[in-house]
């Protein structure tokens, strides 16, 4: 499973866990603006937008997890098993494949209002990528340095939803995400005050118990509403580097460690990797499973108007600094 989160200080940023028990040859992966795209229904997209986000390039195709595009909008796909339905062709709209939703969106669009127009007139096809790659069950957080949407593709049809938190997990509909933040709306930052009983001489013995109810468990609900807590309450500064260091902590809120989720087939599900972008200046900011030291790529350090996908394989292995 995964969380998605957006954060602003200076600049705004755009990040997510991958959690699941087994990856793909993910790679951070950079296309330039003249790569061509090609779409199943609408032919050839030559000329756009330069994107950067970690992706599965198979077949010279980049099949992005997460993105961001040089005009600072960012998407993210996160699991959606038991709700997302994506249909046959339908006359009259742009039927796009679910594979095919990140790059028709980044490759054009530079904020999420333009996102929305585009989505508004869509339909996202239930074709897979090839006979070996299932076709995945996801819902969207799309967002720029203004605002957030979440896109679900469900039996009814694509739904849009404004994002005011900036956070999405997988299960259930965002709805229903949302409304559950009704049941913690006590939750504080401060020591709580004695509301039990005036008969009772009741004392705080702890700092953050204003924080007491606050879900600790790995199930996607409640690490919406974990995620949420801690990414509307926190506090930096606006520089690069304390930005960075305090979205990983946030996203870090929800990590998961291999042993806590033990899965049917006896494997673990644990925080593959953690991303973090800074949309405005187009890094993508990284750390894996296995390593914990953040690493970044900067898309404008590479010449983005070639025609061939630039790659950087992952830092998998642990990278310890030793001080003496």
């Amino acid at each position: 499973m995964c969380t998605a989160a957006t954060y602003k200080t200076k600049d705004f940023y755009f990040g997510r866990t991958l959690d699941y028990e087994f990856s793909y040859k993910d790679e951070v992966t950079i296309t330039p603006r003249n790569f061509p795209f090609h779409f199943i229904e609408k032919g050839n997209i030559d000329t756009h937008y330069a994107i950067i986000g970690m992706a599965y390039v198979t077949e010279n195709y980049p099949l992005y997890y997460d993105a961001i595009n040089e005009k600072g909008l960012a998407m993210a796909g996160l699991n959606f098993v038991g709700n997302a339905v994506y249909k046959e062709k339908i006359e009259g709209y742009d039927n796009i494949a679910q594979f095919e939703f990140i790059p028709w969106l980044l490759s054009q669009c530079a904020t999420v209002r333009e996102a929305r127009g585009l989505i508004e007139k869509m339909n996202l096809l239930n074709i897979p990528f090839n006979d070996k790659l299932p076709l995945a069950q996801l819902h969207w957080i799309i967002a720029d340095n203004e605002r957030a949407i979440t896109v679900e593709s469900v039996k009814e049809g694509i739904k849009i939803y404004e994002n005011p938190v900036g956070v999405l997990t997988n299960n259930p509909p965002f709805d229903k995400q949302m409304f559950e933040l009704n049941n913690y709306m006590h939750l504080s930052t401060k020591s709580p005050e004695n509301k039990f009983s005036t008969d009772l001489n009741l004392e705080t013995y702890s700092r953050g118990m204003g924080a007491i109810g606050l879900p600790g468990d790995l199930s996607s609900q409640s690490r919406f509403i974990r995620a949420a807590f801690v990414k509307m309450n926190s506090v930096s500064a606006d520089t690069e580097n304390e930005s960075v260091s305090q979205f990983f902590h946030i996203l870090n809120s929800v990590d998961q460690q291999r042993g806590c989720c033990q899965l049917e087939n006896g494997k673990y599900e644990i925080t593959i990797y953690t991303s973090y972008c800074n949309a405005n200046k187009g890094i993508y900011y990284y750390t894996t499973y296995n390593n914990h030291q953040i690493t970044a790529i900067n898309m404008h350090n590479e010449n983005l108007d070639t025609s061939e996908i630039i790659t950087y394989p992952i830092i998998k292995e642990e990278q310890i600094k030793m001080q003496n």
